[in-house]
């Protein structure tokens, strides 16, 4: 009899597993205590995969030795907690696809700039010439591509979710970014806890392997300096520190490569902002270690182009230019946003808080920021924390009010940024409806005043 394989959750990485498990030769059964969507349920049934739906059934899940778990169904979950008691493997579907390829794999975490940071690393890489794969949380399924295994390289945007389900799993290079209190409810909000789910990345790295992180982070930082890791260290630092192995004067990165010191403008980029300094040096620095050229480099950072919803430009009107930074759901991320422009804006914030503590970004706030757009169903938070900062706020809760509200306050030479700090839940589907909504909002203005 084949060796039997549960999979938990029937998304993008669950199917994938469901048909890699059964590719090699496993006998699998899938469960969703939710509702599966009629694509994956047809890929199941294409290959006769057993699978049910909107409920658990112990008896045919405990059936195993391994379980690959959806990222969102946390360890506490009690149909986890019964497999963990009968001593079955809780693996992630990045563990388990690993298992299946000898591709050279770059893993890539951190709280913010994950997504900008993996598909800039994707795309030197392609623009280079090298077979490469992308994988995790962008891209189709790792498992899914396999059952192929056709790729030389692999590119995974990999979230603490998914790296709590790793046991074997050892990149050739790894990226953390930063490490800013996020999904705390999902560590017992143990800030500590979660960064050590974030470090958990790089504690299978063999001797030679790159490990590249941002050194300014105090959090990593301290985790580095108190623990000890295999792989070869790559701080990158937003200061002139010359022993770091990339570093910034003014707009320029520097990187300390072979004995030799290359220079690349921000300017000479596609990515706008301080922060995108931090992410064009982690991948740049991850694209040498893996043999892409200086010139080839060079190429593809003018050709990038970011996935929406991350300081997007969509138009300018009335010479006012508007950007969708719909993505920036905490503090951290909208601080971000911020710091990259130097123009007077008319910001538009809002939704579902997640407990913010908005004093990280007053100063910003005070010194940039002219009009307030409060976008959400309960606004209140918003507004009490700048009321004495901002004199005009403005209150709206729907986006075609928000940014007739915001062209009304903008003069010319002005931004209006949509960045807003909370999720998206109270009056969208998503973040990336959201930003969707704005960008329809704002072409059909553009529209208006074309006409």
């Amino acid at each position: 009899m084949n060796k039997r394989i549960v999979i938990l959750g029937a998304g993008e990485s669950g199917t994938g597993a469901a048909l890699l498990a059964k590719a090699k030769g496993y006998d699998v059964f899938v469960s969703d205590i939710g509702t599966i969507q009629p694509k994956y349920i047809q890929q199941l049934k294409d290959l006769g995969i057993d699978y049910e739906q909107g409920q658990h059934t112990e008896k045919k899940i405990y059936e195993t030795s391994t379980i690959i778990k959806s990222p969102g169904i946390p360890e506490s979950a009690k149909i986890l907690q019964g497999a963990i008691r009968r001593g079955i493997s809780v693996i992630d579907e990045i563990e388990f696809a690993s298992r299946y390829t000898n591709a050279r794999i770059i893993a890539i975490t951190g709280t913010n700039g994950k997504t900008t940071t993996t598909l800039l690393i994707y795309h030197l890489l392609k623009q280079a010439g090298f077979n490469v794969g992308l994988a995790g949380n962008v891209g189709e399924s790792l498992a899914k591509q396999m059952i192929k295994d056709d790729k030389d390289y692999f590119v995974i945007e990999i979230s603490s979710f998914q790296i709590d389900g790793i046991d074997t799993f050892s990149p050739e290079v790894a990226v953390l970014l930063n490490i800013t209190p996020d999904h705390l409810n999902r560590y017992d909000n143990d800030f500590k806890k979660y960064i050590n789910s974030k470090f958990r990345l790089i504690e299978n790295l063999k001797s030679n392997s790159s490990f590249i992180y941002f050194n300014d982070d105090e959090n990593i930082k301290y985790k580095i300096e108190s623990e000890t890791y295999k792989g070869v260290k790559h701080p990158i630092t937003l200061s002139e520190d010359t022993t770091q192995s990339a570093r910034v004067i003014g707009d320029e990165m520097l990187f300390n490569i072979n004995q030799q010191v290359i220079q690349i403008k921000q300017r000479e980029t596609t990515l706008k902002g301080r922060h995108n300094l931090i992410n064009t040096m982690a991948a740049v620095l991850a694209a040498f270690k893996v043999g892409v050229s200086e010139k080839d480099i060079r190429s593809g950072l003018k050709t990038f182009k970011n996935a929406p919803h991350r300081l997007e430009y969509v138009a300018t009107i009335k010479d006012v230019d508007f950007y969708n930074d719909s993505k920036a759901t905490n503090v951290e991320a909208t601080k971000y946003a911020l710091e990259s422009f130097n123009d007077s804006l008319v910001w538009i914030a809002g939704g579902i808080d997640k407990g913010n503590d908005y004093q990280q970004i007053m100063k910003l706030v005070n010194n940039k920021v002219k009009t307030l757009v409060c976008l959400g169903k309960d606004n209140k938070k918003l507004r009490n924390a700048f009321h004495d900062q901002i004199v005009n706020m403005l209150e709206t809760d729907n986006m075609k009010q928000a940014i007739d509200s915001a062209m009304n306050s903008a003069k010319a030479n002005d931004v209006v940024l949509l960045s807003p700090a909370c999720a998206s839940f109270d009056l969208f589907n998503n973040y990336e409806d959201r930003g969707n909504q704005f960008k329809e909002a704002v072409l059909n203005l553009k529209n208006t005043y074309s006409n």
